[in-house]
């Protein structure tokens, strides 16, 4: 996994650097680049968030919004507007920026905004990570045992799901201690929690 850095787009060399000056004083790990064009080449291959000047030559923060999505990049924009820019910066939101700074902006609100952006990228990782894991564990569940974790989603108690599967209670719980075993659950509310969080709803 790349580290998270502030991608900082903006074809001003003067206001670019100082930019990079003020994140990486706040130990901000920051990267620049002179063009959307020159960001979209690596996009792929980092992480972070991307602190972007709305009005660029060729691509502006409006269209490497769109072209980063076209890609299937997922990283937060944060775009930097000037004075009477704000309803292109309502409409880069509306196209999926999450946030905008009206230069001047203060430093500390700049700050705040990176950092609570990087915060939410590195939280929404740890979540893809745990939902691919789950998902990797459920995958390894025997038609049988994934039937008793419908069940139990469900809200079913085990004599119910021998019932429903035509099988007996002693076998249900042979399951469900496999499927407990296999799925690295300490407890049903933390299995239950595991099986909504892939999507999986149980048996109606």
């Amino acid at each position: 996994m790349p580290e998270p850095k502030a991608h900082v787009i903006d074809d001003d060399e003067a206001a670019r650097e100082s930019l990079a000056f003020l994140l990486r004083t706040a130990k901000v790990p920051t990267q620049t680049y002179a063009s959307a064009a020159e960001f979209l080449a690596v996009a792929k291959e980092v992480a972070g968030v991307v602190v972007t000047d709305v009005r660029m030559p060729q691509i502006d923060g409006m269209e490497l919004i769109r072209r980063l999505k076209a890609l299937g990049v997922d990283l937060p924009v944060i775009v930097m507007t000037g004075h009477g820019d704000v309803p292109l910066a309502v409409e880069a939101m509306r196209v999926g920026a999450v946030d905008f700074l009206e230069k001047p902006f203060d430093d500390e609100v700049l700050l705040e905004t990176v950092r609570a952006a990087l915060r939410e990228q590195g939280a929404q990782a740890e979540r893809r990570t745990a939902r691919a894991e789950v998902e990797a564990r459920v995958a390894a569940l025997s038609k049988r045992e994934r039937d008793v974790l419908d069940g139990l989603v469900a809200g079913r108690a085990n004599k119910q799901i021998a019932f429903d599967l035509g099988i007996s209670p002693r076998t249900v719980e042979i399951y469900r201690a496999n499927l407990m075993n296999k799925m690295q659950a300490g407890s049903l509310s933390e299995l239950v929690r595991m099986a909504l969080m892939v999507g999986i709803l149980g048996q109606n």
